[in-house]
């Protein structure tokens, strides 16, 4: 078990606010990439259909087998985006993780050495 006192609990609070903070842009970044290979996707994909000949049914099936490679990255792209999302929220369960620590630690620290004879 560590030994927390104020300062220590601090600084646990400034980095993780600080993560928090560096994981705006990584969230911002990834869900970028993520609009971006979407909307390749979806250019490839009609256009893929347009240029088939067939049914409308048989044109869908051709457009999907020829945008293998669109879906393949932005499915990349949207794991990256729900990954680098679920950090953001794991880090901010962290803070307030650490900001009760800190509570119990102010807590702590408050009474001690009272009620000594």
């Amino acid at each position: 078990m560590t030994d927390y006192n104020p300062v220590k609990v601090e600084q646990a609070i400034r980095n993780c606010a600080n993560r928090i903070a560096g994981g705006v842009s990584v969230c911002s970044n990834t869900y970028s990439a993520f609009l971006d290979a979407d909307r390749a996707y979806d250019q490839a994909f009609a256009k893929a259909y347009l240029e088939a000949g067939g049914a409308a049914h048989e044109r869908k099936y051709i457009a999907e087998l020829a945008t293998d490679e669109e879906r393949s990255a932005r499915d990349l792209a949207d794991a990256a985006y729900r990954y680098a999302d679920r950090q953001a929220k794991a880090l901010e369960a962290e803070l307030r993780a650490w900001q009760s620590v800190g509570a119990s630690v102010r807590s702590m620290y408050g009474v001690a050495g009272r009620g000594e004879s």
